[in-house]
């Protein structure tokens, strides 16, 4: 399929955000001491997760063909993992802003303010990765790894992003921070390459039979449908070759997992304050990779009609 920008930058600064506020919620859900320090960079934190939400929202306007109608997405929340995903987004901003509030008037993060925050993000991940896993007939998505892995990659990105900002802010817990987002950056390259490994056995669903309603064994095209392009042979094919594709595919392996990882346990102490931003910077430019190589992936069945396009 066709990737949107947009939606690539939503997914990866969102995942990001929903991370940093997991892993900076888990001390204050487990009574950890809250000194002035901790709650700065506590604060700081919870400040860049509503800043990322807020620039992910705004990109998730670039793929809606009438923004201005943007708000009836959440209609259809009964039966729609998008319309979910639209009310749960909101709602996890919301629980963030009202835990900065909480700290910034009590001096405390009460842990019933954490707890709630961290289960804002469980389901807007669930929500997003059902978006994929609950389309049956795109077997590529139809997996629990999906899900699994929007919380691995969500995880180790905030993970990182906190080892980056408890450098200026919470430095005596810098090295913990770095340490848990390698173990998870390696994780969540283990299940990444699981779901790559279970799609190259995978064949699209349907035939051309089942694609045009014929049931004879022998079907020659000679046609793709059209004179000339349109939404199907747009939007159902990204269109770039398999040397792009395999580019890609290596490209988030070693930017978004492999260069991280090494950058956080190597960076010789002197240098972190540029080694990790720079592992960060390396982590974002991958995810935006593997997102794009999530959509890319895929092999709609309506391409076996419109395959002579492709």
């Amino acid at each position: 399929m066709r990737p949107a920008f947009s939606v690539l930058l939503l997914t990866t600064l969102v995942g990001c955000a929903q991370g940093l506020g997991v892993v900076v919620a888990l001390p204050a859900l487990f009574g950890a001491a809250q000194s002035a320090s901790w709650l700065a960079f506590c604060s700081l934190s919870l400040w860049i997760i509503l800043g990322l939400g807020v620039i992910g929202l705004a990109a998730s306007f670039g793929h809606l063909g009438r923004p201005e109608r943007a708000w009836r997405a959440a209609a259809m929340w009964r039966t729609s993992w998008l319309s979910r995903e639209v009310i749960a987004l909101p709602a996890f901003l919301g629980l963030t802003a009202l835990s900065l509030l909480g700290i910034q008037t009590l001096h405390d993060w009460p842990g019933l303010l954490a707890a709630v925050l961290i289960i804002g993000a469980l389901a807007l991940w669930v929500c997003t990765a059902m978006i994929y896993a609950g389309v049956r007939f795109l077997r590529e998505w139809a997996t629990p790894l999906t899900a699994l892995n929007f919380v691995l990659m969500g995880l180790a990105s905030g993970c990182l992003l906190a080892s980056v900002l408890a450098l200026w802010r919470l430095a005596p817990q810098a090295a913990i921070y770095a340490h848990a987002a390698a173990v998870l950056l390696g994780i969540a390259l283990v299940g990444r390459l699981a779901a790559l490994l279970r799609v190259r056995g995978l064949t699209p669903a349907g035939s051309m039979q089942s694609a045009i309603g014929v049931g004879s064994a022998v079907i020659r095209q000679t046609s793709k449908g059209f004179t000339a392009g349109a939404f199907n042979t747009r939007e159902f094919f990204h269109g770039r070759s398999a040397l792009w594709v395999a580019g890609a595919r290596w490209g988030f392996v070693a930017f978004g997992f492999v260069l991280p990882i090494s950058l956080l346990l190597l960076t010789p102490q002197p240098l972190r304050l540029v080694g990790w931003p720079l592992a960060l910077a390396s982590n974002l430019l991958g995810m935006l990779a593997e997102r794009w190589d999530f959509f890319a992936q895929v092999r709609h069945p309506q391409n076996r009609y419109y395959q002579a396009a492709l």
